[in-house]
């Protein structure tokens, strides 16, 4: 008669995970970097409350409530099974065509644009949703040719995927966050083991499209963005301003930091809860404060791979690429502006911009990363 034998170190790895239950596998460095990351957004959106910060509709109270249903989002996104986004990846692609074609229909904007519509009586913008949900098509779509992940006619394919996508935020227009979805195709398509040589010949094709796009698709207003980060005075009223005062504001902070609630320069500067908040942290933190941000987003990057390379498997590898394509282009062209790097935009710094829809897709997308961790942990 034969008995079953385990090994002290298995017996050992059962008893742990049968303790950790469900949340077996959770990676607490990329939920602790992500939430560090916002209460950084919170703490200047508390001293861009117009001194009543607890007043029911601050922008402080508002990033509050937002913070809660991104928790809800990403705890609830983490526990289900993430095989079901394989299973409906497509249906998921239509839904996403669906959001941007109903932001045509019955969004609204400042100066004619059509990004946002209100939920519930929130605004919300679609674009941002369709940004986490593409890269879940995309690591569908290269988990299905992970043995021809190297050829042209899978870039090809690729690209058609993102195509209607972009097309659809550019008609809006967003220029921005088409670029996003860009970063993160070519993001999904190199973690995933894409050929170097292709992606090298596509950005160079993009780049030969730029004086395309200059006559054809952008607006006047996207060229005098253009225009002032070229040469600032040629707008000193408009965007012109904008470079020029966040610049201002975020070397007054010098290394320690004016101190919270102590903005002189930040007073003048639009959207600085949003756009520009990256400034106000350069002003109440100082260098050091803005030191900070940059090593928690290269450390929250750094772990969002971590959960793809460990895995040894296609759809994560491109999931995550797409998600660290997506992180690190909004956070070098959101700061890259601040300090006049980069010309004026409208992306936010993920986590630390005030704004419940980038919140809530970024809680989604992260979500989703945990739920691959976990279910990879068990299956080891």
């Amino acid at each position: 008669m034969s008995t079953l034998r385990l090994e002290p170190a298995r017996v050992g790895s059962l008893t742990a995970r049968e303790g950790e239950g469900r949340w077996y596998g959770f990676d607490l460095q990329l939920a602790i970097y992500a939430l560090s990351l916002t209460v950084i957004g919170l703490l200047m959106a508390f001293t861009n409350s117009g001194g009543e910060p607890l007043r029911p509709n601050s922008v402080f109270v508002r990033g509050l409530i937002w913070l809660a249903l991104a928790a809800i989002v990403f705890v609830a996104t983490a526990a289900a099974d993430h095989h079901w986004l394989r299973t409906f990846a497509w249906p998921i692609y239509g839904f996403s065509i669906a959001l941007l074609l109903l932001t045509l229909v019955v969004g609204g904007g400042v100066g004619g644009v059509q990004r946002w519509v209100s939920v519930f009586g929130l605004q919300f913008q679609f674009s941002e949703v369709a940004k986490i949900l593409l890269a879940v098509v995309l690591a569908h779509y290269l988990a299905t040719r992970s043995r021809d992940i190297g050829s042209f006619r899978t870039l090809v394919g690729a690209g058609l995927i993102v195509a209607p996508l972009l097309a659809l935020v550019l008609i809006q227009p967003d220029l921005g966050t088409s670029l996003v979805f860009g970063a993160i195709m070519l993001g999904s398509l190199f973690f995933a083991g894409a050929s170097l040589r292709w992606l090298t010949v596509t950005v160079l094709g993009v780049l030969a499209m730029v004086p395309v796009a200059w006559q054809f698709i952008l607006r006047d207003y996207q060229k005098q963005r253009l225009v002032s980060f070229l040469d600032p005075g040629a707008d000193p009223l408009g965007s012109g301003f904008q470079l020029q005062q966040s610049q201002i504001t975020v070397g007054s902070g010098g290394l320690f930091g004016r101190g919270l609630t102590n903005s002189l320069a930040g007073q003048n500067l639009p959207v600085g809860s949003t756009d520009f908040v990256f400034a106000h942290v350069g002003e109440q933190l100082g260098f050091l404060g803005g030191s900070v941000v940059l090593v928690l987003f290269a450390l929250l990057i750094w772990r969002v791979l971590h959960v793809g390379w460990s895995s040894g498997d296609t759809f994560t590898l491109a999931f995550s690429g797409g998600i660290a394509g997506m992180l690190l282009f909004q956070m070098i062209v959101n700061i890259g502006m601040v300090l006049g790097a980069m010309p004026i935009t409208g992306l936010p710094l993920p986590f630390v911009t005030y704004g419940g829809a980038s919140l809530l897709s970024a809680a989604l997308g992260l979500g989703i990363l945990e739920s691959l961790a976990m279910r990879r942990s068990r299956s080891t």
